[in-house]
């Protein structure tokens, strides 16, 4: 996929993003054309133009931390005590913030429904503009933290101790199912709108598996059916309840490590 194509039509992207990153909401800058960029999230086609609705701003900061060390020719990291210290910090920061972000989601996904029930009109306007949108910033949050997560693993931990290495093995291990947890709650979500014929990304009504708007395969629905057919909603939604507090579990989990690698740290 080349980079314009990945770009799609960026101004259109702008404008609907009121030219603000969508991730940390710096504003960008007219005078500097590279002060904002788009990146697209969620699966995307591997040929032609990414749609809009799998295209999101960023600002140059929020793009530098996406590319990961596995873009660079030498991945790994040299970090002091205070660089650890701040990227753990950071990271359990911003991971905190998207499993609001993540059961937001979830929540206006399985709300959906009713609100098709209630107002089929609404549903493909106002309801389908914030669909897309909870949508795109839940997904470039968790791919934010993803970055950070690898950035973690790609420091050198020769330059600490044999209990820093633990306790940063064990941070990152609860990072990482905690990460895994929250895909799931948006993967089962997205399984909503396709379970009422609309494209889980740009919420258009679906004809086939593939959405002839943006080129997404829809999700499959088969281990969510009734026996007449019909999705089984409520099943579905016990389900993604039970994994945000699988999440939850885990983010007291990954609290603990957090500051138990910080009090290590934050040690002569």
């Amino acid at each position: 996929m080349t980079s314009r194509d990945r770009q799609g039509d960026r101004r259109a992207v702008f404008e609907r993003d009121d030219h603000a990153c969508r991730h940390c909401e710096s504003a960008g800058d007219a005078a500097d054309p590279t002060a904002l960029r788009t990146v697209p999230v969620g699966g995307v086609p591997l040929e032609g133009t990414v749609h809009e609705s799998a295209l999101v701003t960023v600002c140059a900061d929020c793009f530098a931390t996406l590319r990961t060390p596995s873009d660079s020719a030498e991945p790994e990291i040299s970090a002091s005590r205070r660089d650890l210290f701040t990227l753990v910090r950071e990271t359990t920061r911003v991971q905190g913030g998207v499993i609001s972000d993540v059961a937001s989601f979830a929540s206006l996904a399985t709300s959906v429904p009713t609100m098709l029930a209630d107002d089929e009109a609404s549903f493909d306007g106002e309801t389908a503009a914030d669909y897309r949108r909870a949508r795109r910033d839940v997904l470039l949050a968790i791919d934010i933290v993803d970055a950070r997560l690898e950035r973690l693993a790609a420091v050198d931990e020769t330059a600490f101790d044999a209990d820093v290495r633990s306790s940063l093995e064990a941070f990152s291990a609860s990072a990482a199912d905690l990460q895994s947890t929250l895909r799931t709650v948006v993967d089962r979500a997205e399984t909503v709108p396709a379970g009422l014929e609309r494209c889980h990304g740009c919420f258009d009504a679906l004809e086939s598996g593939r959405c002839s708007t943006c080129g997404l395969e829809a999700p499959s629905t088969a281990d969510w059916r009734r026996d007449d057919g019909g999705l089984a909603f409520e099943r579905l939604f016990s389900a993604v309840n039970d994994e945000l507090q699988h999440a939850s579990a885990t983010t007291e989990t990954l609290t603990d490590r957090a500051t138990a690698l910080a009090t290590q740290l934050s040690e002569s």
